[in-house]
């Protein structure tokens, strides 16, 4: 139920943020059963092609059956502003693909403290698919207000998983992607001239701009979207591949691992034991020391 409520509560998130960003997990989920392929790239990286960091901060250890913080942090400067799909420029969209270890999932809301859901803040998680629930997304959400996010993640309850040490994987994009699914450009990418020849005709439309090229034994008229900007001009010699506009793109993916280890408790309470006897046996070494001055003292002077 509670993974029903966080795909409907991601979806509502998604359609709303769908007229200015374009940046859909849902694409991958889609594509790819599972986002993390046996390569270890995660596949947002075949639609945001600028790499970027990301950084993810977890404890060393956590016990069964409790709840972590998960802190992840997306950087990037706050005052550039992208390409929408309108060829108009807003503010940049960010999102996150968590990969955790099989048994652990986020924590439902009455496991979470008073102050770890104000730092979840309205953040939305969706599980990837029904079949992998330790796949958490997140995203697009505002840059600006979710550069560092939080996921509580809950643990496998005792005896449901074992005592080790788990990988956890992290693929985080600021900004839109520059390929869709299907293979075509995006308005947030570089187009370039499929021949070498002359451009003769440059025409601006209400959705963009026709560049007609004309080389040796054909011509093709390049359509470009609104969003690049034209960096050639007519009669303009110009070679295959060559950049027709600039590149709009300042966001970009990137992807980062961590370990976390599931501890067992008794290791802990032994540990604890442990520490506790050698606290009382210096303190009993002392003891007897001081002890065995005052004999050493009351000899001396007898």
């Amino acid at each position: 139920m509670r993974q029903i409520t966080y795909f409907f509560a991601g979806s509502i998130l998604w359609l709303s943020a769908a007229c200015t960003a374009q940046a859909y997990p849902i694409f991958a989920q889609q594509g790819y059963e599972n986002p993390r392929e046996a390569t270890g790239r995660i596949v947002c990286a075949n639609c945001h092609l600028a790499q970027k960091p990301v950084d993810i901060e977890v404890p060393q250890a956590a016990l069964p059956d409790s709840v972590f913080e998960a802190v992840v942090k997306i950087p990037y400067d706050q005052q550039m502003k992208q390409v929408l799909g309108n060829g108009k420029k807003g503010p940049l969209n960010v999102g996150a693909v968590l990969v955790l270890p099989e048994g652990f999932q986020v924590a439902p809301a009455d496991r979470l403290s008073e102050a770890t859901k104000q730092r979840v803040g309205k953040l939305y998680f969706q599980p990837y698919s029904e079949s992998l629930p330790n796949i958490v997304v997140v995203g697009p959400v505002p840059g600006k207000k979710y550069s560092e996010m939080t996921f509580p993640i809950l643990t496998p309850a005792e005896g449901k998983a074992s005592y080790l040490k788990y990988p956890i994987y992290l693929g985080g994009n600021r900004g839109r992607g520059q390929v869709y699914p299907d293979g075509s450009k995006s308005n947030n990418t570089v187009y370039n001239s499929p021949l070498s020849g002359t451009i003769t005709k440059i025409e601006q439309g209400e959705s963009g701009v026709a560049i007609e090229i004309t080389g040796e034994s054909s011509s093709v008229v390049e359509k470009i979207p609104a969003g690049p900007e034209i960096i050639v001009k007519e009669g303009q010699a110009i070679k295959a591949d060559q950049p027709l506009t600039n590149n709009p793109n300042v966001g970009g993916f990137g992807q980062t691992e961590t370990e976390i280890v599931l501890q067992n408790p008794l290791r802990v309470q032994g540990l604890l034991a442990f520490f506790v006897f050698v606290l009382f046996a210096q303190v009993f070494l002392v003891l007897k020391k001081k002890q065995y001055e005052k004999v050493q003292l009351a000899e001396m002077n007898f």
